[in-house]
């Protein structure tokens, strides 16, 4: 049985949103969805400065009718990132958004009226500058499709995105991002999958209502971190029932964790046991809030015995192995000396922040 390479990203038309560049040999992006009303322009801006800050790069809008739509003007004005319109049912606001400055809109095939409608939009989108995402949504098939299937299948999902693809690269538009999104991991890694043999477009990838909290994060990274895997993620959205900056940490761990980005820190912590003779999540925790800030790339591990210590984070650039008196610092394996207790957090904090200013750490 022949595997895929993993990691290799596959070979994708570049897309420009605003100053971001979706696909091709681009990194892979970050975006959000700001949860409050936009046409309260003061609190989207907030919020959409807040995601910026912690690492947003694109951020979508949710436009339920015209004055939302024209408010994306007074919103583009007063921040820095491309904003996304997402357009659901009125293929209308979609055009208004365009004219407003959006940099990219997001339709649903599935609820927007049919093909002229969608065409209408994607050429205003080309003369404008901006893409258009085609939003496939297990949940919004055409009605034939899903009576051929039976189900929103991963089959159906694909189905419905070429038909709409086949149709506007026949008009000659030449500036789509695709996503097929499906609350089921599975699913939705079944649908990109298959879609990836038929499209070089880039792709748009996440769990849609993935949920909250740890449920929401967890199935994230299991559909999200596949995918990226496979090569198969150009842009990432965490869909999580909560604020949208936690939707950009939870991208950028995910990312970090895949090898394909560094944001800071990756904070290493042994999962402690019976051998355990400190509170090592306390610890982790006091480390990783220290650290915040830093950005260059750096292996930090919190070990909780010396049989975790240098030996098992040998691949740590700094770290520390606790014990009942205190610790011992150490670096690429090689002990530096020991600490007490007190000093363990100030000590290993003082160490991450020399690294991060060495040479050898700045590079």
């Amino acid at each position: 049985m022949a595997y895929p390479a993993l990691f290799k990203r596959r070979d994708t038309t570049p897309v420009r949103c605003g100053n971001v560049i979706v696909g091709g040999k681009n990194p892979v992006s970050i975006q959000t969805m700001t949860k409050c009303d936009t046409r309260d322009v003061a609190s989207t801006v907030e919020e959409i400065r807040r995601a910026v800050d912690y690492g947003a790069q694109l951020v979508r809008v949710a436009v339920v009718d015209q004055e939302a739509a024209r408010a994306i003007e007074s919103i583009k004005q007063k921040v820095a990132c491309p904003i996304v319109a997402d357009i659901h049912f009125d293929y209308k606001l979609a055009l208004v958004s365009l004219e407003a400055g959006a940099d990219k809109v997001r339709v649903n095939p599935g609820n927007l009226g049919g093909k002229e409608p969608l065409l209408k939009v994607a050429k205003k989108a080309m003369e404008k500058g901006a893409a258009i995402r085609l939003g496939i949504n297990s949940g919004s098939l055409e009605k034939d499709i899903l009576e051929a299937h039976g189900a929103p299948t991963p089959q159906a999902m694909v189905e419905s995105a070429r038909r709409h693809l086949r149709y506007l690269e026949d008009a000659g538009v030449d500036n789509i991002v695709l996503s097929l999104k499906s609350s089921s991991v599975k699913d939705t890694i079944e649908a990109y999958m298959l879609m990836a043999e038929f499209t070089k477009w880039p792709f748009h990838i996440g769990i849609t209502e993935a949920g909250p909290g740890e449920h929401g994060i967890i199935k994230s990274a299991a559909g999200i971190g596949t995918l990226l895997a496979l090569g198969l993620g150009d842009t990432v959205r965490v869909s999580l029932t909560g604020p949208s900056y936690k939707e950009v940490q939870v991208a950028k761990e995910i990312l970090q964790s895949v090898g394909l980005a560094s944001y800071g820190p990756d904070i290493i912590s042994c999962p402690t046991c019976g051998r355990t003779q400190v509170d090592v999540v306390s610890i982790a925790r006091q480390v990783a809030d220290a650290l915040q800030g830093i950005t260059v790339p750096l292996k930090v591990a919190v070990m909780g015995c010396p049989v975790n210590g240098p030996g098992e984070a040998r691949e740590a650039d700094i770290g520390v192995a606790c014990g009942r008196d205190g610790g011992i610092l150490f670096a690429r394996g090689k002990v530096l000396g020991r600490v007490s207790s007190q000093e363990i957090v100030p000590a290993l904090v003082k160490l991450a922040r020399e690294y991060a200013q060495s040479p050898e750490g700045k590079n």
